[in-house]
């Protein structure tokens, strides 16, 4: 248990990836009930969502970094 909490992000990253995996195997399969597919459909999501998320990081740190509007002067 001692391991899990030292290296709870690390465990915790590796287990999502798993749950993420089989939920993305199992939803292809049920859709096209071929396992060829399903598989690599479980690999490629993934990685999508992955570069998805980080495009996602980039924008969000700009905006976040944008100045904020000054009221208008009458």
């Amino acid at each position: 248990m001692s391991a899990i909490r030292e290296g709870g992000a690390l465990a915790k990253t590796i287990t999502f990836a798993c749950v993420h995996f089989t939920v993305a195997f199992g939803v292809a399969y049920l859709l096209t009930g071929n396992v060829a597919i399903s598989g690599a459909l479980a690999l490629l999501e993934p990685m999508a969502n992955t570069i998805a998320y980080y495009l996602h990081e980039r924008v969000w740190r700009r905006i976040v970094q944008l100045p904020e509007p000054t009221a208008a002067r009458i």
